[in-house]
């Protein structure tokens, strides 16, 4: 499993601030007003070549005043039991409150390593204000501005030594992962492919309560499924559910080699399962996206291409990745799914040999060569696949700062049009010859 480290604390000491300089990204939303933050809330973070993945707790918090406090009690006790380290973030300009107290509590009974990270220091007198923090009795104090930036690498110095070797896995079988959100037909889905005989679910030992693996072999096809917990649909749910299950599926999704995102014909492609699509595309999945419930929808010979079209503009850049329409309760083309998924599979471990990727792409450069940048020509020699776990490619070159993106777009479709990596992100990088 990924290692998570889960930011903690009440609202508006500056978790998202921290989660975005992480992560790296502007992604949370930043407002002075308590819980806005709402729609993302995890992101990929890496720290001297270790890859991790951060939470950000903030935004889970209930609007109304009563239950604001549970609510993020709930949070803590949700984050304490999924993450490997937690960061309980504290502001050094309104000192300890009665929330950090009963917050602090909380985490003294955790077994998991806590840093007690003191925000918004920003200079000696306020360097000395953040002793009284220590006052919680969790150790160590780090003194940090999460605008700014200072504190934070030492603090992640700290951090990644209390990380789990992440062990490289035995199990040689494609890991197949269904996420959607709930009544996707998930659950239906994986009953229809395995028939009723639910004793070939295991629940492995150490998976998370709401993932299970499942060995499926039949039909000639072997391979594992994880299935996870339903994204669940803001509105319906209180936002702590929604947080587990956001966390689940993470966990699931990160140990998938493929992702079948399931969506809804009816309700159509929504903004989280947009967030899904790009957390697997970002972490390097190959993705079948699958429509399930097709056969409520009325249909004429155009329906499928304008869905697919619709489907692809929602998903852009990355849309070379198929799109297949199901119906769970008619067994209807859920074996094509599964095979698709095992195609993905293997476009995804495709290696090519370097003589056959120079003898395909450079004429094609040749005749299409990266524009000159300063009156200076761009000239790519040469082009090999890097060895890793999914498609990457070098291309050297004497200019490799002057290539700009819609080059590498260029090149990324010729090389899908001439050696099929369809449902396989695919990455492009410049080195110097």
């Amino acid at each position: 499993m990924s290692n998570i480290i889960a930011i903690v604390g009440r609202p508006n000491v500056g978790k998202s601030t921290l989660f975005n300089r992480l992560t790296e990204s502007r992604k949370a939303i930043v407002d002075d007003f308590s819980g806005v933050t709402r729609d993302r809330h995890y992101g990929v973070a890496e720290w001297t070549d270790k890859q991790f993945t951060v939470i950000d707790t903030g935004g889970y918090v209930a609007n109304s005043e009563d239950v604001f406090e549970a609510a993020i009690r709930e949070q803590v006790v949700i984050a304490i039991e999924e993450a490997t380290v937690l960061l309980f973030m504290v502001d050094v300009t309104t000192g300890i409150t009665d929330l950090d107290d009963e917050i602090a509590q909380l985490l003294r009974r955790s077994k998991k390593p806590v840093f007690v990270v003191v925000n918004k220091v920003d200079n000696t007198q306020l360097q000395n204000d953040a002793a009284e923090f220590y006052g919680f009795g969790l150790g160590e104090i780090h003194p940090i501005s999460s605008m700014t930036g200072s504190g934070t690498g030492d603090l992640l110095d700290e951090v990644i030594k209390h990380f789990e070797d992440v062990p490289e896995e035995e199990n040689t079988l494609p890991k197949i992962t269904i996420v959607g959100r709930p009544n996707v037909g998930k659950s239906s889905l994986i009953n229809a492919l395995i028939g009723k005989e639910r004793n070939i679910v295991t629940p492995i030992a150490g998976t998370t309560r709401d993932s299970i693996h499942i060995h499926y072999n039949q039909f000639g096809h072997e391979f594992m499924f994880i299935d996870t917990a339903g994204l669940r649909k803001k509105t319906k749910v209180k936002e702590n559910i929604e947080f587990y299950s956001v966390m689940r599926t993470i966990k699931a999704l990160e140990e998938a080699d493929v992702v079948i995102l399931m969506i809804d014909a009816v309700e159509g492609l929504e903004s989280q399962d947009v967030n899904i699509f790009h957390l697997a595309e970002k972490n390097k999945k190959g993705i079948v996206v699958l429509v399930n419930k097709w056969d409520l929808i009325e249909k004429n010979s155009k329906t499928v291409n304008v869905f697919e079209e619709q489907i692809r503009q929602k998903l852009q850049p990355f849309t070379d990745v198929p799109i297949i329409f199901i119906s769970a309760l008619n067994k209807q083309r859920i074996f094509q799914a599964v095979e698709t998924a095992l195609d993905v599979f293997k476009n995804r471990s495709k290696k090519i040999p370097t003589s056959k990727l120079n003898d395909v792409m450079l004429p094609i450069i040749e005749n299409y060569p990266p524009p000159a940048l300063k009156g200076k020509y761009i000239k790519i020699k040469y082009i090999t696949q890097i060895n890793a776990s999914s498609p990457m490619f070098a291309f050297f070159c004497n200019l490799p700062q002057y290539i700009k993106e819609p080059y590498k777009r260029f090149l990324e479709n010729k090389l899908r049009e001439h050696f099929d990596f369809s449902g396989v992100p695919v990455q492009i990088y410049f080195r110097q010859k």
